[in-house]
């Protein structure tokens, strides 16, 4: 049993901690797969397309060996901070700016193993759109890119 005193403690610490304002919510994360085979063929982001929040993560989970998430030059938005994770481990990315976020995996990028993240309304899209890619790259970056809400 408690006793009065040790009862009224309680209730103060309670009262005290409720006064405290709430945490701020972090955003949501996203799990993107690394796989050398997926629902939509060979070497491939699952999924390809993200849709976030700025303070959202992306966490990219090799699931297979022998794959990375590394950010294209020339698709991010201005003030964005480039990222390139190593071969074979795991990396978590915070979005900050609205925009779309082109992603390559580095030993599969010729084989089109890409993705893209596109976040609020996005701005850069016609710059992304002229960045040059390998060709299966690009196939797939021009069904991505056309996905994309207009701004």
């Amino acid at each position: 049993m408690f006793t009065r005193r040790e009862m009224l403690a309680g209730a103060a610490a309670i009262a005290a901690l409720s006064t405290l304002p709430a945490r701020a919510q972090t955003g949501v994360n996203h799990e993107v797969q690394m796989l050398n085979k997926g629902t939509k063929g060979a070497m491939v982001y699952q999924p390809d397309f993200v849709t976030a929040s700025p303070g959202d993560t992306i966490t990219f989970i090799p699931t297979d060996k022998s794959h990375n998430a590394e950010s294209i030059k020339g698709m991010l938005p201005e003030g964005a901070i480039p990222f390139k994770g190593k071969l074979n481990e795991q990396i978590t990315i915070t979005i900050e700016k609205e925009g779309v976020y082109g992603v390559k995996c580095t030993p599969h990028y010729g084989m089109g193993m890409v993705m893209l993240i596109a976040v609020g309304t996005p701005g850069n899209v016609e710059e992304a759109k002229s960045v040059k890619h390998p060709p299966k790259a690009r196939k797939l970056f021009d069904e991505l890119l056309a996905a994309v809400p207009a701004a």
